[in-house]
């Protein structure tokens, strides 16, 4: 039955012709490239990220440059300017003081401290006061008691410095510049006892085997009384200080007279024997009594500010 037409025209099914050839394509088909891309992990429509280019590789960058002989040419003349600066400070350092020399006197363990810090606090129990030799070289510290070490010292004055800092943080009167004149006027008091000491051996033309960091390390180990004088007045008053400075002022004398002797005394009996009643081995046993009584007047300075 024939509908009847309202405006619209009768349209017929159209049948799909085969899609066009040659030259007459319209799009690109690119479902078999996207797939290739997607087959190997990447997709990039326009270029490939399959694989990178020789130049973005890490590893062919990094031979190239060891292969380039500029490149080599130039690391070898940096470690060559390396090297002689290395050697330039070493050689400048060792005009000074020697670093092996230096490293003995660091060798200590723990059971050398402690010993060592008994015999500080308590000498009077210690007997024998002889240094060790192995083939004419001192022993080190951690093999010999009797060795003088710069380890305590070192670690004395550092404490120095923070009990003082506390000290005065207690009484209300830290200030950087306080605390800083505190460690100078300390560091500047060991210096000085050390140059006097030298000067007077030297005067004097005293053959010891006594060496600069020798002398370093003797008048070092006051910071050991001075930080157990300022603890005990910190804890028990003006009293508590007091009786702390006689006991670690008298020890401390006890410990220098001792452990020089072994020092500068050894050629006492010989020059008296050669030289009669010569002057020189009295003058020696005034520099050893003299350093001895020293330390109690630097620990009393460096301490009585600290305690109120």
């Amino acid at each position: 039955m024939d509908l009847p037409h309202h405006g619209y025209r009768a349209t017929k099914q159209r049948a799909r012709g085969a899609p066009p050839t040659g030259d007459s394509v319209l799009f690109e088909d690119t479902s078999s490239a996207a797939s290739g891309a997607s087959s190997q992990g990447f997709y990039a429509p326009g270029y490939n990220m399959g694989e990178p280019s020789n130049h973005m590789q890490g590893g062919v960058g990094v031979n190239n440059l060891f292969t380039d002989p500029m490149a080599n040419a130039a690391v070898m003349y940096g470690s060559s300017l390396a090297n002689q600066g290395k050697d330039m400070v070493n050689k400048e350092i060792s005009r000074f003081m020697s670093v092996n020399k230096l490293k003995y006197f660091f060798a200590v363990d723990t059971r050398y401290v402690l010993k060592k810090l008994m015999i500080l606090m308590f000498p009077y129990t210690h007997q024998d006061w002889e240094v060790r030799y192995h083939r004419d070289s001192p022993m080190t510290p951690r093999q010999d008691v009797n060795a003088p070490d710069l380890y305590i010292p070192t670690m004395a004055f550092i404490t120095y410095i923070l009990l003082a800092g506390m000290a005065l943080g207690i009484q209300k009167r830290f200030s950087p510049e306080i605390l800083g004149l505190c460690a100078s006027t300390a560091l500047v008091w060991i210096i000085i006892e050390v140059l006097v000491l030298l000067l007077s051996l030297y005067l004097l033309t005293v053959h010891s085997d006594l060496s600069t960091f020798d002398l370093i390390a003797y008048s070092g180990y006051k910071y050991v009384g001075m930080i157990f004088t300022v603890l005990c007045g910190l804890l028990f008053g003006s009293d508590g200080y007091f009786v702390a400075l006689a006991w670690s002022s008298c020890a401390l004398m006890f410990f220098i007279v001792r452990s020089l002797k072994m020092k500068i005394l050894p050629s006492l009996s010989s020059d008296s024997m050669g030289m009669g009643s010569s002057a020189k081995p009295q003058l020696r046993l005034y520099i050893t009594v003299a350093t001895a009584v020293f330390q109690p007047i630097i620990i009393y300075w460096l301490t009585s500010h600290l305690v109120r």
